[in-house]
């Protein structure tokens, strides 16, 4: 059976990550804030899953991806809360044009 969910895909990021870094408070708000103002229409806000280790590990940085993302075999790193926007949009596949 395939079932199609009422909610956007989710975004994943690394929970060692955020809790590691000065602005993980900060940008997790950001994450979920900019989750909801981005929903499709007639669709739940996606969901931010806490991950484990992506064995990326930067410093100063919180490794985020979604479904999508890890088709591309791409992951995003975010320093601080006014990078979301743009990590979320490159988690989605937008280029600079």
């Amino acid at each position: 059976m395939l079932v199609r969910p009422k909610r956007a895909a989710p975004v994943l990021v690394c929970r060692k990550c955020l809790k590691r870094s000065d602005e993980g408070r900060d940008v997790g708000r950001a994450l979920k804030s900019e989750l909801k103002a981005r929903r499709p229409d007639g669709l739940k806000p996606a969901k931010l899953v806490m991950t484990g280790c992506f064995g990326l590990c930067p410093k100063r940085s919180i490794v985020v991806a979604s479904g999508a993302s890890l088709q591309r075999q791409e992951y995003v790193l975010v320093e601080d809360r006014a990078q979301v926007p743009r990590a979320l949009a490159l988690l989605n596949g937008e280029r600079d044009g």
